[in-house]
Formats: C-alpha cells, sequence, structure tokens
C-alpha cells in the first residue's frame, strides 16, 4: 500500500461486514456499524464495481442473474469477499471477551482498518485500553468517518499511526498510555498473507518483546495450498488477482509446523488452532445461503509463555 494512502481492502472488508449486517440472517458477525464508515458514494461504488465484474468472478453466475444486479451482488460478497473477514471477527471478538475475564488489560488491534470493536462496546471503557493501530493515511481516513458519522472516539481507545509491517515501534504505543507490564491481547487479521515469512516472523518477535506471560495473539494465515488452490469457483486465485491488483499482493503462505515454529521462535505456544474445515464447522453450519470458509485460511490463538 502507499504511503499516503488508505487501504482498499479495509474498505472492502468493512463493505462485506456491512452487507452481511443489513441482508443476512442468521448472523456470523454483526457489525452494525460499518456501514457508517463506509459513504453512501464507496458502497454504491463498491456495489457497482462487483456487479460489473461479474464475469471476472463467475461467467455462470453473470448469464443467470443478468439481469438481477442484487442476486449478483449477493453471490459475490457470500462467495468472495465476506467469509474471511466474518468468521476471523467473530473469533476473535468471542476469545478476547473471553480474556477480559481472566484478568485482560490492553488489547491492541495491528492493521485496525475499519474495525469497530471500541464503538461497539462502550461498557469497557474502564475495563479494557484498547491501541489501534495502522498507517498514518489509513488512520486519518478513518478518523474523519468516523466524525462525519457523528461517532465520538471512546475515551478508552488510542490510535497510534505505525508502519507496524515495517518496523514495530513499542514506544509508539507506550506514547499513548500503553503498559508494557500488563496482560495485553493482540490482533493481527488480514495481514499475514501480505507480509514475507522474515517480515512476519520479526514482526510477532518484535511485539512480544517484554510483554508479561499470558499475553496472547490471535492471526490467520493462508496456508501452504495458497497460490495453487482455485477454491469454490475459483475465489481463491480471485483473491490473489485481486490483492495484486489493488497494489497489496499477497506474498507468504505457510504449512501448520512453519507457523508452530514461528511463534514458538517468539516465546509462543498454540493453544488453538482451525482448519478451514473447523472454521466452517464453527461459523458456517446450517446456512441456507453461499457462505462457506475460505479453502486456505487458518486461524490461530498463540499465549506467550
Amino acid at each position: 500500500m502507499k504511503q499516503n494512502e488508505s487501504s482498499l481492502t479495509s474498505k472492502v472488508a468493512a463493505f462485506g461486514r456491512a452487507y452481511h449486517s443489513k441482508y443476512d440472517t442468521p448472523k456470523i458477525f454483526d457489525d452494525y456499524l460499518a456501514q457508517d464508515l463506509i459513504s453512501p458514494q464507496e458502497f454504491s461504488d463498491i456495489r457497482k464495481n462487483m456487479v460489473q465484474g461479474i464475469s471476472f468472478f463467475n461467467t455462470d453466475i453473470a448469464n443467470q442473474h443478468k439481469d438481477d444486479p442484487d442476486a449478483i451482488l449477493k453471490w459475490i460478497t457470500h462467495v468472495q469477499l465476506s467469509p474471511t473477514p466474518l468468521a476471523r471477527a467473530a473469533y476473535c471478538e468471542a476469545l478476547l471477551l473471553y480474556e477480559l475475564t481472566l484478568g485482560l488489560k490492553q488489547y491492541v488491534i495491528l492493521g485496525a482498518g475499519l474495525d469497530t470493536f471500541g464503538y461497539r462496546h462502550p461498557e469497557l471503557k474502564d475495563l479494557l485500553e484498547i491501541f489501534e493501530v495502522d498507517y498514518p493515511a489509513t488512520q486519518e481516513f478513518k478518523q474523519q468517518r468516523l466524525s462525519d458519522a457523528g461517532l465520538e472516539v471512546p475515551v478508552n481507545l488510542h490510535f497510534v499511526p505505525m508502519d507496524f509491517t515495517r518496523e514495530f515501534s513499542s514506544s509508539n504505543l507506550v506514547g499513548q498510555g500503553f503498559d508494557s507490564q500488563a496482560k495485553t491481547f493482540f490482533s493481527l487479521l488480514g495481514v499475514s498473507y501480505y507480509l514475507t515469512k522474515e517480515e512476519n516472523a520479526r514482526l510477532i518477535t518484535e511485539v512480544f518483546a517484554g510483554l508479561p506471560a499470558g499475553s496472547s495473539i490471535v492471526l490467520d494465515y493462508a496456508d501452504e495450498r495458497l497460490f495453487e488452490e482455485k477454491g469454490v469457483s475459483g475465489r481463491v486465485e480471485k483473491m490473489l488477482q485481486m490483492a495484486a491488483v489493488s497494489g497489496e499482493p499477497m506474498k507468504s503462505c505457510f504449512a501448520y509446523h512453519e507457523m508452530e515454529q514461528l511463534l514458538e521462535q517468539a516465546g509462543l505456544l498454540i493453544y488453538e488452532h482451525l482448519s478451514p474445515a473447523e472454521i466452517n464447522d464453527r461459523f458456517f453450519s446450517n446456512r441456507s445461503d453461499a457462505l462457506t470458509a475460505f479453502e486456505t485460511i487458518h486461524y490461530i490463538h498463540a499465549i506467550k509463555q
């Protein structure tokens, strides 16, 4: 991503969450504020671009629903856009809320984008300090959208502008009130596959340096089939192509043992790992729509020893 531009992928992910909140049932993850952070024009533009691009995604669907743009948008959103942002957010937030019962004090969102956790949980203002870390341009964009929507920044939420993918600086966090001695929960969602393996290893090591035992991280990663698996309607291949065209190409994938070793070297042990099949069973079972877990994406909760 260019330094002076907000993230396109963050807008598309927010679009998927907003669509799900507005139109789908049952809810996997109800981000009812996502639509407030996307302007009506942006929502319309993303919708238009997706519908007009249906032949790229699936020619059969393009022909079947050529006179029904709503059906086309629903198919693209359910098959391509929404599954991973919805399920990983649901997984992360459930663990985060559980960790609060175990003495958690701080939550750091690496690559926060248009995340709305702090704004959906005002009841946590005296219990949890939240730090949103992202590119300066993305944070400026988000702060403007919060202002436009009339949403106040909670007193326990702190913006930390940082290109953490190049160099993570704990001093930037401390400058915003972060306590390096307090138990901390990190999320790294929708980020790992845009970094090289070496960048992932360096980042996680730097993030946990000096933090107390019990601190943990939830992350998603792409497995070793990323660059060869096609997926339902070729959606994995399409995901790679869309990322490359947007200027945010996917760079890495991991076998499970590689991810396990990377985390161990940073002093972490895997507490829970969800494969695509397990993600599907937990979040997408008993649905009548086309929402299913992506074939190559896994979730991990790892804890510092």
